[in-house]
């Protein structure tokens, strides 16, 4: 527990309740933190370790406002829609998340205008990384099969790069998060067999880049 710099006075007993306090909160989120990491090796259970991570990132956005007649809203992306600190969901055009490559855990600001209009930015990036997977059609919807899991795609993006089931695909996930949803880097068509997957994907991420 934490020390006190004098004992037996007034002070000393609310800042031993404060200590009490600061303990069981370092208890309760090493209770939290590990019951999540539980969570992520039970089969069925990533859903829910996905959410928590996405609402624990709420508290690093701003609640609703108004500036002027412009209400500003911030939240965290999904993956397909953004997430409020209002805790509403709110729809992110597919065209702009797949051309701005947003990933799930994204935090976004959306401007909507008193006509009705809006404007979304992107006002911080999750820490991600890149893994190769294969271009998959399941339940009616395009997904992409990668270490072993099935993660969700955007329409929009696999339209754009033309992909079809059996191509290769380099896809961006969350770093340090479990997500369902999977963000489209660049895709490699399967008939593509005169070069090797790097110099193919190299290839494509320097036109895309263009």
């Amino acid at each position: 527990m934490h020390e006190l710099p004098y004992k037996n006075t007034p002070v000393a007993s609310q800042l031993e309740k404060i200590a009490l306090a600061l303990d069981m909160l370092e208890s309760a989120e090493t209770a939290v933190r590990s019951a999540r990491h539980l969570l992520s090796e039970l089969t069925g259970a990533k859903g829910i370790v996905q959410k928590q991570s996405l609402t624990q990132s709420l508290s690093d956005v701003n609640a609703p406002e108004m500036h002027g007649d412009l209400k500003i809203i911030e939240g965290v992306f999904d993956g397909e829609r953004m997430i409020g600190k209002d805790n509403h969901q709110y729809a992110v055009p597919a065209n702009y998340a797949s051309k701005s490559k947003l990933v799930s855990g994204d935090l976004l600001k959306l401007t909507i205008h008193p006509d009705g209009s809006y404007k979304y930015k992107q006002i911080q990036k999750v820490e991600s990384k890149n893994i190769m997977g294969t271009l998959t059609y399941d339940g009616g919807k395009y997904k992409v099969l990668a270490n072993g899991k099935l993660y969700n795609v955007l329409l929009a993006s696999v339209t754009y790069f033309k992909g079809e089931v059996g191509d290769k695909v380099s896809i961006i996930v969350p770093e340090h998060q479990e997500t369902d949803w999977a963000t489209v880097d660049v895709i490699i068509p399967q008939t593509d067999t005169d070069y090797g997957d790097e110099e193919i994907l190299q290839e494509a991420l320097q036109k895309d880049a263009e």
